[in-house]
């Protein structure tokens, strides 16, 4: 089976645009990298990190994918928003990889300012684009492993 055989989900929070759009840009650009044409790749956009769950689980479930990349970014402020936010999208998104038995990257940016987060979107590396790496590994790893299993 050639790396990129694989369908790829990608879910992308809009609030901080200015970074997922980035990751997001990432993400394809590693996928093309890899082989995967942009007909295996599906994109949904969600209000924000704290909604990528719930659409990474519907995209899971429905067995179309073999991994689901989740983009976000949540920055600290004032309040104790970041802490809810960012807990509940990183425990959502591995209680949804448990639950489906499907690979789901988690790539949401929680970051002390928007400078770290432009960082991890571009400027010093792209944490899309590795997540599109991580997405096509772990597809044919579970690919593997359950023929072997079987």
């Amino acid at each position: 089976m050639p790396e990129a055989d694989v369908r790829i989900g990608i879910v992308v929070a809009r609030f901080n645009d200015a970074i997922t759009s980035q990751l997001l840009e990432g993400a394809i650009e590693g996928l093309r990298r890899h082989g995967l044409p942009d007909e295996q790749v599906t994109v949904v956009r969600v209000p924000g990190s704290f909604e990528i769950p719930l659409a990474a689980q519907e995209m899971a479930r429905s067995q179309r994918f073999d991994a689901i990349i989740c983009l976000g970014c949540v920055i600290k402020g004032e309040t104790r928003h970041f802490d809810y936010v960012a807990g509940g999208a990183a425990s959502g998104i591995g209680r949804v990889s448990l639950e489906c038995r499907v690979p789901v990257i988690f790539a949401v940016l929680t970051t002390e300012d928007a400078g770290q987060a432009l960082d991890r979107s571009g400027l010093k590396m792209n944490r899309g684009r590795e997540a599109a790496a991580e997405a096509i590994e772990m597809a044919n790893l579970m690919r593997k492993l359950r023929q072997e299993l079987a």
